[in-house]
Parts: C-alpha cells; structure tokens; sequence
C-alpha cells in the first residue's frame, strides 16, 4: 500500500530533477553559444537557420553532420595549429589580425563563416563567401626571406583550406556523434570544396585520398616558425579565459594536440605521448565532446525549429 502513496512524491521529485537537469543544460549551452558565436549569436542563428530560401546543403548531408558536432571544437583548434605550419599563411595572420588580443572575435567570424557556408541559403553563404574574398584582396606582405605573400593566392588557399577540412573530418571521425563511412567522407570533402573553390582556390581535393595526397604535397613547404610557436602557445597555454574553463578548455587541447601527425610535434614544439594519447586522452576527449553535445542539444533543437520553419514558409 506505500507505493501509491509514495508514487506522487516520486513525480514531484523526479519532475524537479528533470527541472535541474534541464536548467543546467540550457545555461551551460547557452554559455557555449555565447563563447562561440559571441554577442551577435542569436541574431546570426535566426538569420542563417531562420531566413527561407534555398541551400546548398541539406541537414543529413555529410558536411551539415560534420560542422554542426560538437566534434568542431576539437577540429577547430587542431585546424588551427596546422594551418600555422605555412609560413606564408602564419605570416598573414601575425601581421594582419589581433588574434593574440581578440581570440574570441576571430573564433566568432570563423564560426559565423563557416555556419552560413554550411547551414544559410545560397544568398547568404554567397554574400559570407564575397566578403571573405574583399578582405583577403587586402591582406598582403612581405615574409622574413623576402618572399612576397597574398592572402588570395590559390596555393596559399588551398592549403588553408585541406588543413581545416582534413582536420574537421579528422576530429569528426574520432569524436563525432556519427562518424562517416568512406562514401560518406569523399562526399564531405567534395562538399567542403565548393567553398573553396568559391574563395578562390584551385585543384581543391574533392575525395578523402586527395585530400590526404594534397596534404602530402605540401610538406616541403611547411615549418615551424617562431610565429607559429607562438600561435600555438596561445592556442593551448594562454587562452583568454576564466579559471574555472581552464580545465575543461586544455581537455579539449589535449584532444586537439592528440590528432596532430607526428611529423608536427617537433616543430611546433608539440609533445608526442602514442599511447596516452589513445588511451586516456582519447577517453576524457569523448566526454568533454559529449558534455558539449548534450549541453548544446537546446540550441540544435533551436536551429532545427528555425530551418523547419524557413522549409515551411
């Protein structure tokens, strides 16, 4: 007979947790959101998700499943830290951006981008593309041999781009909620070539093997710079944040640090730990991908009600 009587109680109790979990939840992506999108967040997500028309690139399609995981974070920041192995590239963002006073603005604008080149109508992903284009016109130098570089040199492009995309898909399939099967990946790195070659990049891998040939040929190319050390530590020691995300950031690092290829500890003064790496690593990466994924699950569902109503209107 103390079952029926306990049972209400037991609702109330399980309703209130339900409430905690919840509220947790949702303060805990929207402070994610915050630090990603930064303060335009809200107004941008309505605008690419929210803005009928049509796209590219529909929410099954590889490229959608890979740029809206919790996956990126780890990506991103591996992204980063091969990129700068292009002197020329390295060069361009040391001299041309305040990445070392306004980390979190250039994470917002490369959030932003790559959100509307995957997720916005043609239109805007097409509006997102030219303006990146204007200010890469701009970006122009000289680097420390001598040797000229411009930000809307092809070959400098590419390279940009096969870094990231490698390192997107690379995360992905390891951290990923889903990870792609072969088809899968060919078609994501096919996908992610179109706005590349928007850009302005040429001979832009379109399969998983030649993006893995691409990145191949560029290594004669490729150092560790001071720059690029620089950058790094940065990215991995010296982030602008509170102490208390200091933690849950270097496990992220710790993640990102892990993917890189061998050949790129050394000169970015990187260490080299095989099988921590795939061992304990690994293992604290896929909870902290987790957590992100489960606290961010309000802010899918926000931008699949808005996509749903785009679709519909």
């Amino acid at each position: 007979m103390s079952v029926p009587l306990l049972s209400p109680v037991s609702e109330r109790v399980g309703e209130v947790a339900g409430g905690l979990v919840a509220g947790t939840r949702r303060r805990l992506g929207d402070a994610l959101f915050s630090r990603v999108a930064g303060p335009e967040g809200p107004r941008q997500r309505a605008r690419i998700h929210g803005a009928p028309g049509p796209r590219r690139f529909g929410p099954g399609d590889p490229i959608a499943r890979v740029h809206g995981d919790a996956s990126m974070f780890v990506g991103g920041m591996r992204a980063l830290m091969l990129q700068a192995l292009h002197p020329a590239a390295m060069a361009g963002v040391a001299e041309h951006s305040a990445y070392r006073e306004d980390m979190w603005g250039r994470l917002h604008r490369t959030a932003t981008f790559i959100a509307a080149t995957t997720f916005a109508t043609d239109a805007d992903a097409d509006a997102a593309v030219a303006a990146v284009r204007r200010i890469h016109e701009r970006i122009v130098g000289t680097m420390r041999d001598g040797t000229p570089y411009a930000a809307s040199d092809p070959h400098l492009l590419r390279w940009v781009h096969v870094a990231e995309i490698d390192s997107f898909l690379t995360a992905h399939q390891v951290y990923g909620a889903r990870p792609l099967d072969d088809a899968e990946a060919d078609t994501y790195v096919a996908q992610a070539a179109h706005v590349a070659e928007a850009l302005g990049a040429r001979d832009v891998p379109h399969t998983r093997a030649e993006l893995d040939a691409t990145l191949q040929a560029y290594r004669p190319e490729l150092r560790g710079t001071p720059e690029a050390r620089e950058a790094v530590r940065a990215l991995l020691v010296e982030p602008p944040l509170p102490l208390a995300a200091r933690v849950p950031y270097a496990t992220l690092a710790a993640a990102a640090v892990g993917l890189m290829p061998a050949w790129t500890r050394l000169p970015l003064r990187l260490p080299w730990l095989p099988v921590t790496e795939r061992t304990a690593v690994r293992a604290v990466g896929r909870v902290a991908t987790g957590t992100i994924r489960w606290a961010m699950a309000t802010d899918r569902a926000e931008a699949e009600r808005l996509r749903t109503g785009a679709t519909s209107g």
